[in-house]
């Protein structure tokens, strides 16, 4: 049976028919998949707060229903490295169309991945893993597996992208945590499949893995469309 809070989550997004990244965020959170640490705040004052507390820089994103596409009207801000920087993010943030608060959350690195599923009419539930970041498009470097995942899945996946080495370790970097990695993929599509009647596709887009972890950085969860009643 599905969480709860998770089927709450869904159910509130469906005048959107997406899933706000603060609420896509803490349901992630609520299925143990790792996100950064992070506040949706109503006002500036909230974010100051937070801000204070997680410790300066940190990432600043727009929040509002209309921006599903947040890069697109320069709402991400990367380095956030002070109260004033923050102001005047939160001031531009707050001209953009239906503004809705703005989510603070500590800055992760490492190598950009990316995970994501689409439930398919036909087969069902599909993982995708790939290399992540602005250029997933450039380098189309991504495999699919059909859902539910076992470990030996995540293994082929790995193995089957063209810069499985990156992953592995490449000229003196170090790997990234695969076992971190493994986790994620599993808990991910095991998400998917408690949620697939409910979506048509979730996208971390970056999946930042290091050789400590692989935290999802950005989330973004499309509704499936209900079929109208004649």
């Amino acid at each position: 049976m599905m969480n709860q809070e998770i089927t709450r989550i869904l159910s509130s997004a469906e005048k959107t028919g997406w899933v706000l990244e603060p609420e896509a965020k803490r349901l992630l959170k609520i299925a143990g998949l790792p996100v950064p640490n992070f506040l949706w705040a109503k006002t500036l004052e909230q974010a100051s707060a937070f801000a204070e507390r997680i410790g300066y820089p940190v990432t600043a994103k727009i929040v509002s229903p209309k921006a599903i596409h947040k890069s697109d009207i320069n709402g991400v801000v990367v380095g956030t490295k002070d109260y004033a920087s923050l102001k005047e993010t939160h001031k531009r943030f707050q001209n953009l169309e239906e503004f809705s608060g703005i989510l603070i959350e500590e800055i992760v690195s490492g190598l950009e991945m990316i995970i994501g599923a689409k439930t398919d009419y036909q087969f069902g539930p599909v993982i995708l893993l790939g290399i992540g970041g602005t250029g997933v498009e450039i380098y189309q470097d991504t495999v699919l597996r059909m859902a539910p995942l076992m470990e030996k899945d995540v293994v082929s996946m790995i193995r089957g992208l063209k810069a499985h080495q990156l992953i592995e370790g490449y000229r003196g970097h170090p790997p990234v945590d695969i076992k971190a990695l493994t986790r994620l993929l599993l808990d991910f599509s095991g998400l998917v499949m408690e949620i697939s009647d409910n979506i048509e596709s979730i996208d971390l887009n970056p999946v930042m893995c290091s050789s400590d972890n692989c935290i999802v950085a950005d989330a973004r969860i499309i509704l499936r469309k209900k079929e109208s009643k004649n």
